[in-house]
């Protein structure tokens, strides 16, 4: 399988839920507001034998009128539409806004040929608390959408990838695991954001469920180690990615 990181740039993200971008070479993490994170955002495209999955949207900032998430993809070689398969891990605005492209007072798919799988019950959840966290625009598109399947807890799909709700980061977030050909690759969305998260125990006060989120870690950790799984991070800064075949 193929892995290609999108990333969107670095940004800092405070209390406000506000993400602003962040240069290295000209920002200090010491002048944004106290308690500030940060972060990189960065959707990933996994390419199988028969499939292209999308792993997240980003943010869906634009760029001179363009999606970011389609310049993305185009730099790499993939037209948005040739992508079939969205997954999200959950609803967040920074997860779920490059869903969809604004056209005048029009909303469409950003990438239309796709099947988009996300829980139910973080979809009815993300409804129920539009807001700062769960912006309205995507998250009521993907409710009328009619290219959506809901899944309802742990699910297989395909024979090739598995969802299995872990509600450590948000109630209803989903880990997503891809295997063909004995290759496993693991997205732990917000749950497993970063590599030095993996390596050391720690609740974090941003989640959900912070202690639950922490078990997680080390099992995924412990599991990935045995089986060689290439884990995806999707706010690491540094290391997008890490994989037990090649350490």
């Amino acid at each position: 399988m193929r892995i290609i990181p999108l990333a969107e740039g670095w940004f800092t993200v405070d209390k406000t839920k506000q993400f602003v971008p962040f240069n290295s070479s000209l920002d200090q993490l010491r002048d944004r507001p106290a308690g500030s994170l940060l972060v990189e955002i960065q959707p990933f495209v996994v390419c199988t034998t028969k499939e292209v999955i999308l792993l997240d949207t980003g943010l869906g900032y634009e760029i001179d009128s363009m999606l970011q998430l389609h310049i993305n993809l185009r730099n790499v070689g993939i037209d948005p539409l040739s992508v079939t398969k969205v997954i999200l891990s959950h609803l967040h605005k920074d997860h779920c806004g490059g869903m969809i492209k604004r056209k005048e007072e029009f909303i469409e798919p950003a990438v239309p040929n796709a099947t988009y799988y996300v829980q139910e019950a973080e979809l009815q959840h993300a409804l129920q608390h539009i807001g700062p966290s769960y912006p309205a625009a995507p998250v009521e598109w993907l409710a009328s959408y009619e290219k959506v399947v809901r899944l309802q807890g742990n699910q297989t799909i395909d024979g090739l990838i598995t969802c299995a709700m872990s509600g450590g980061h948000a109630r209803f977030h989903q880990s997503i695991l891809i295997s063909e050909n004995d290759e496993f690759i693991f997205y732990g969305g917000d749950e497993a954001p970063q590599l030095q998260q993996m390596r050391h125990r720690f609740v974090a006060k941003y989640d959900f469920d912070g202690r639950r989120a922490m078990e997680l870690r080390q099992q995924w950790w412990n599991q990935g180690e045995q089986e060689g799984w290439t884990f995806l991070f999707y706010h690491d800064v540094k290391n997008p990615s890490f994989s037990f075949q090649q350490s």
